[in-house]
């Protein structure tokens, strides 16, 4: 990641509900969720939710895709992956850190 993506990204995620839009579709893991469902469980009027929404994809922190007529969002794990890793990559001055391993999470959603 470079500089330009990381700060779009951070400036993405610098918002309650975009922030807790995030971290409900990483939960929800690769299959993402429809947008109904997200605005739903977060009570998120829905004309907001797409500007939040609109957000996070153009930081290319959330995929979107379409199933008939529905719109199914879910977490881009690589961006997620590539922005923990570009705040990571000098961790304490390259000494081991606490955590040591910081878990990675595949592009299906399978985290170690």
């Amino acid at each position: 990641m470079d500089d330009k993506d990381v700060v779009a990204a951070l400036a993405a995620l610098a918002q309650d509900s975009r922030l807790a839009v995030y971290r409900l579709l990483v939960q929800a893991g690769p299959e993402g969720m429809p947008a109904t469902k997200i605005a739903d469980q977060l009570a998120i009027p829905p004309s907001s939710l797409s500007f939040h929404l609109k957000e996070l994809t153009h930081a290319g922190l959330v995929t979107q895709t379409k199933a008939g007529r529905s719109l199914i969002y879910a977490a881009n794990f690589a961006t997620m992956n590539g922005l923990v890793g570009f705040l990571t990559e000098n961790c304490c001055g390259g000494n081991a850190c606490s955590p040591v391993r910081v878990p990675t999470c595949t592009t299906e959603g399978a985290c170690s």
